[in-house]
């Protein structure tokens, strides 16, 4: 395997949705991007989520748990709009009956066109921006051309209508990196996959690194010190210790604890995390700094197995992203 694999190569949740985009549009099909703009009841998508339909009748995304989904396929096929339009969903009992929107709730989407070589563009500088995990703000105007601006993280709503235009907040999505290949690191790779993370694993060590069979995790050999100050220290960044090696955790958490990462975690008993602790302090590591770290890891559970640690792993990264989209415009 080489110094280094290849990283980040799964894409999730949004970038894919750009990626299929921008695919179709340069293949000179149509597209229509739907956008969760407002939500009242039970929703089972969050204010932001996107639906990419072509006019091939190929998809990707959600808005939905898959009620409105065949809905707006069927729309856009029949006469799909050449401008951004309203659709809601939930507004009469028939309608809810219809659709099976759970628990009476309604759902407000954008549809919005793209086409030729004006849509694909934006899709590219999108995905460019993205790509180079920079906040950005889509301007949607019911009239007229839509705007991509680079911006400063804020405060405020990711999804806003003033009447006239649609203002969309992007941020980056939110990247893991895992220290040390092992069974908690393979169910945490595909638990945090399935909840929309996109992960890395980060393995040195060349025996636990030549065992590991599960290709479709990205894995890096680069020493995780390096890793993170290279790629995986912006806000958007978690790192995870789950080696069990003193050698590598603590290089990879010196270096966490001094990066911008929303979550910074090391598996271990408590006895095992004091421990730990002494030791980063006695590098140097202030209070303030060691304050962030969460050992041990995840949701406080009677969790055994790996599969059971993964899971109050993920549970409490799940509960730390929505921290942080509450901190500011998000996705």
């Amino acid at each position: 395997m080489s110094e280094s694999s290849v990283a980040h190569s799964v894409a999730t949740g949004r970038q894919m949705v750009i990626a299929r985009m921008s695919e179709w549009l340069q293949a000179g099909q149509r597209v229509w991007l739907c956008t969760i703009v407002e939500t009242w009841g039970s929703s089972p998508r969050p204010v932001g989520s996107w639906l990419a339909i072509a006019e091939s009748g190929h998809w990707s995304g959600s808005v939905s748990g898959g009620c409105l989904e065949e809905d707006l396929l069927r729309r856009t096929a029949e006469d799909g709009p050449d401008h951004p339009v309203f659709v809601d969903y939930g507004i009469t009992d028939d309608d809810r009956d219809h659709f099976q929107l759970p628990c009476g709730g309604r759902i407000r989407l954008l549809v919005e066109p793209f086409q030729g070589q004006s849509g694909l563009d934006h899709v590219n500088a999108l995905a460019g921006a993205l790509r180079d995990r920079e906040p950005v703000v889509r301007r949607v105007p019911l009239k007229g051309i839509v705007a991509l601006e680079r911006a400063a993280v804020r405060a405020g709503k990711a999804v806003s209508f003033d009447g006239e235009k649609l203002v969309h907040v992007l941020q980056p999505e939110c990247r893991l990196l895992l220290i040390g290949a092992g069974e908690v690191a393979r169910y945490v790779a595909e638990f945090a996959t399935a909840a929309e993370f996109a992960v890395t694993l980060c393995e040195p060590r060349e025996t636990f690194a030549s065992g590991w069979s599960y290709d479709q995790i990205p894995m890096d050999r680069r020493l995780p010190d390096d890793l993170i100050s290279r790629e995986f220290g912006d806000a958007w960044s978690g790192i995870l210790a789950l080696a069990h090696d003193p050698r590598i955790d603590d290089m990879g958490l010196l270096a966490a604890l001094h990066s911008n990462a929303f979550y910074i975690g090391a598996m271990g008993s408590r006895k095992t995390s004091e421990a730990r602790r002494e030791r980063l302090a006695s590098l140097g590591l202030d209070e303030a700094a060691l304050g962030r770290l969460r050992a041990p890891i995840g949701v406080d559970i009677p969790s055994k197995t790996p599969a059971e640690i993964a899971i109050s792993i993920v549970a409490d990264l799940i509960s730390a992203r929505h921290h942080l989209r509450g901190a500011a415009s998000s996705l």
